[in-house]
Parts: structure tokens; sequence; C-alpha cells
């Protein structure tokens, strides 16, 4: 295989980064390019919802690498200008401003985009928390307000809760699951999140349906309405109820879009065309299924394969899936694939005392494995349990989800 003479990634925060860096670690000397629509340096993402919503954190902070390491990677950045058109045969990629930039490979690196609901466009005091600035415009109201609700019982409105809390503002979470991160953790774990989060204060209204948002005179939200015609008052409101893959600009490409760009199992959309991170579904040979993973750990070790590929390695992409989350004083690391449906099993420690691994069964295989507060333990669970199937091999750790 011909090493491409010019990459070019669209989309620059960790992801379409790791991709550069990993490029140039790997003997790549042809030309990059990173194409982003944020104006900001690559910056983590993970800080937002805690340390730098609670102030912890100054923004500098989150930046990924300095000037000096950026420069380093001889890559030209071109910043604050979003991609809008993809011409696949060409390899070329249109911007919002015109500019028309072409390689002899491109990487889809765009990410996410945070789901609303109906009504929000508009709405003073209602956020989304997706980017660096998402979060500084939810601090400033959370600074100046006192009740927030926040809408979306998954890992980022729990996350948000848990940092509302510590900044002394009064949470309502509203969401329509039955448990706090049921469909990542599963009902046992997520009740004991739900009494961790209760019994610091937040006010949880889980299995309820949100129906509007209810605004004053003047165009500012003061509270979420429930199917069940109870308002909860408001002075800010966060929607956290998942994000879509930012895959618009594709549209009418001729890649295939179905949940984010589809790629093969070397993360190949099409030939010269790759996809990394969020946005990507591939076919992972080991679980024989198509994956989609929105975490950073994901994002750096699949944009080591992206890079490898290519390259002329060829190589399938098979992690084992995983991902964490802090909240308060819980450090929640989860391995493999857990489901709502699975048996749920504490193999060591003990909730009461906040340190404990979780192993998930289904039809007698484990599925996943979770530790609470007790990393070491459950890397160790991980390993024994959840080494995932390389080409070649049955998956017999982890089964098909449809």
């Amino acid at each position: 295989m011909t090493r491409p003479g010019k990459v070019v990634i669209v989309g620059g925060s960790s992801a379409g980064l790791a991709t550069a860096e990993a490029l140039r670690r790997q003997g790549y000397e042809g030309k990059l390019t990173l194409l982003d629509a944020e104006r900001h340096l690559p910056y983590d993402r993970p800080p937002l919802s805690k340390q730098v919503l609670t102030g912890a954190w100054e923004p500098s902070r989150t930046q990924l690498r300095s000037q000096e390491h950026l420069a380093a990677l001889e890559a030209e950045f071109i910043r604050a200008e979003p991609a809008v058109l993809c011409d696949v045969e060409e390899r070329a990629v249109t911007t919002a401003t015109g500019r028309v930039v072409r390689g002899d490979a491109l990487v889809i690196a765009t990410g996410l985009r945070p789901r609303i609901v109906p009504g929000q466009e508009g709405l003073a005091g209602v956020h989304v928390l997706r980017t660096l600035d998402d979060a500084l415009a939810l601090r400033r109201d959370l600074v100046a307000g006192r009740r927030l609700v926040v809408v979306g019982e998954g890992v980022l409105g729990a996350e948000i809760a848990a940092s509302a809390r510590a900044m002394g503002v009064e949470v309502t979470l509203a969401g329509f699951g039955s448990a706090l991160l049921g469909s990542q953790v599963g009902g046992r774990v997520g009740g004991f999140l739900a009494r961790l989060h209760t019994e610091r204060g937040t006010d949880l209204r889980l299995g309820a349906a949100v129906e509007a948002l209810a605004a004053d005179s003047g165009g500012r939200v003061c509270g979420v309405r429930l199917a069940s015609g109870e308002v909860l008052p408001a002075d800010t409101v966060v929607v956290a109820i998942g994000a879509q893959p930012a895959t618009e600009w594709l549209e009418g490409s001729g890649l295939a879009l179905g949940d984010g760009v589809e790629c093969d199992a070397y993360c190949r959309a099409a030939p010269g065309v790759h996809a990394v991170g969020d946005v990507a579904s591939w076919h992972h040979e080991g679980l024989d299924r198509r994956l989609r993973l929105e975490n950073r750990t994901n994002a750096t070790e699949q944009a080591q394969a992206v890079a490898a590929n290519l390259l002329g390695a060829e190589r399938p992409y098979t992690p084992t899936p995983y991902f964490w989350t802090d909240q308060y004083d819980a450090k929640l690391q989860v391995h493999g694939l857990p489901t709502p449906d699975a048996e749920t099993h504490i193999a060591e420690g003990d909730p009461a005392q906040g340190r404990f691994v979780a192993v998930y069964r289904e039809n007698g295989e484990v599925t996943g494995v979770l530790g609470w507060n007790m990393p070491k333990q459950a890397r160790l669970l991980r390993q024994e349990h959840l080494v995932t199937p390389q080409r070649g091999q049955p998956a017999t750790t982890v089964p098909s989800a449809p």
C-alpha cells in the first residue's frame, strides 16, 4: 500500500489530534492538516462536567498539548471552520467559508452534537454540555442562579448534578429511565448511584417523562413540565439526553451513515477514508457486531489503529470497551458491555462501604466488569473474563447485542 502524501483530519479534538500524533510516532513524514469547527486549541472534554464546571480548573488546564508540542507535529491547523461538504472520490472537504481542503486520505473525527428537546432553542437559561464554551456558559448561570434541573439520567446528567451540588446549587434530576445510568450499569448499581446522589441532596425524579420547558414573560426558562403535569421550578436547565454523531455534513457524500459513519473492521468507510472516535461505527471482529463508543479512551486507542491502517498495517480494531465516570467521591470504571438485563454479582468489596467490584453475566457468559473505587481489582477481573477475542477466534466472552 502506498503511503498517502497528505492526510486531512476533519475534527481537531482528542480523536483527531491523537490520530495526527500516532501518524508522526509511526514514522509518517507527509503533510498533515487538521480542520476543526472550534476556535480553541485541542482540549480534553471529561473535565468539562466536573473540574471546569465547578471552577476547580481554569479552562486553560484542559488544553491537551502545549503550543510547542503542536508545532512539533508540523501540521496545518485550520480552526473555526466547520466542514459542510465532502467529496469522497476527490477526498476533498469544503468548509463553511468556501475553503476546499484536499488530501490523499481523509480521517473523519467530527464527534457528536447534543440532542435537544422541543422548545429549547432560543430559550435563555437552557444549556447543553459538549464544548468548553458550553461549560463556561453553564457555570456562569449556576453561579448566578439557585435551582438547577437536569434532564437526563445518563453519565453526563449525573456528573453535572454532582458538580452542581458541590457548588451548593439546588438540583433536581429528571429522567425517563428507572435508574441512574441504567442503560450503562443496570438497575442494581444504578440504585447505589441513586442513593449516593440522594444522600448528597439531589432530588431524583426517575421514570419521569419530560413534556416541555416552561418560560417566563422575558423568554427565560423557569421550569420543566413533566408528563404528570408537575412543573419543576428552575433558574437553569441542562438537557443531557444523549448525543448524535455529527454526520450531517456528510449527507449525499456516498458514505454509509447509520449510527455514525459506518466502517469496516479496519475503521475504513471508503477507499482512502477512515473514521475515528465518537462518530465512528465499525465492525468489531472480536464481538462480531457493529459498535460505536463515546469515550475518551476509545478516541485515543482507535486513533492509533487508524493511523497504523493508513500506513498499511491492515489490522482490525478489536478493543475491550471501557468507560469511567467520577461522581462525588465515587469513581466507576466499566469494562465490557454490561446491559440492564444482565445478572449483577458483587464479586469483591461491599457497596455499603463504597468499594466493590460487580460482574455482569448473561446466558452464563461474563459481559462486563464494574469497579466502584476498586480500579486494580476491576482490571484484574477484566483480564480474567474480558480479553476480547482477536481475528479468527470465536467471540465467547461478550455476546452480540441487537
